[in-house]
């Protein structure tokens, strides 16, 4: 077919849903906590028995959402934050996970405002859902604008752990989109909902 002799990029731009054979699955890790790993072992779909099946660890995740929160001056609340695993004190946004059971992305993204950062939105814009690691996780992050802001009291949310020694401040959005594409700012939830955001028109940088 003439169609058949396009790239492949103009016939499918687009990611979609896929499910190879699975011989097998055991858990590595499971208990109480948010994330489990198991051990799955898969074939490609239609090939020759003797290629044999291969392994693959999966990091099972809920899910996470992230939040942009802009104020009538186009500043942007950040977070600095620890994260053990790499090693670095990030600046982020307000976010948190889907762990409750039973809530929305946008319910999730307007409890976790509240909780981190004392905040409320009147308006509410989804900018995208992104897959963080799709070669080793099942974790997708849900990125929202949020304007309108007012502040609330956080109720009996406590801090802890990294939280409690978290700071928090209003950074411009232009200084925000100049440090992510300098690269001095570099957690991935922050650059995808900065950079989203800019090129979709949500929120204007001021001139230089």
């Amino acid at each position: 077919m003439a169609g058949e002799d396009r790239p492949v990029w103009a016939r499918a731009l687009r990611d979609a849903p896929a499910e190879w054979p699975v011989e097998s699955s055991r858990d590595l890790h499971r208990d109480d906590w948010v994330v489990a790993l198991r051990e799955d072992r898969l074939r490609r779909p239609g090939a020759p028995a003797s290629e044999g099946a291969f392994r693959r660890l999966v990091l099972e995740h809920p899910g996470a959402v992230v939040v942009l929160a802009v104020d009538e001056d186009d500043r942007v609340l950040c977070l600095w934050q620890y994260r053990h695993a790499a090693r670095h004190r990030f600046v982020e946004l307000p976010a948190g996970l889907l762990d409750a059971g039973g809530e929305s992305p946008e319910e999730v993204a307007r409890r976790e405002l509240v909780e981190e950062a004392e905040l409320e939105a009147e308006s509410w814009t989804h900018l995208a859902t992104t897959w963080s690691s799709p070669g080793v996780s099942d974790e997708r992050v849900h990125t929202f604008v949020a304007r309108g802001l007012r502040h609330v009291d956080r109720g009996d949310f406590a801090p802890a752990h990294e939280e409690a020694d978290m700071e928090v401040a209003w950074v411009h959005f232009s200084e925000l989109l100049r440090a992510v594409v300098e690269g001095r700012v570099t957690d991935a939830p922050l650059a995808v909902a900065v950079l989203l955001a800019h090129t979709r028109g949500l929120v204007a940088p001021r001139p230089a």
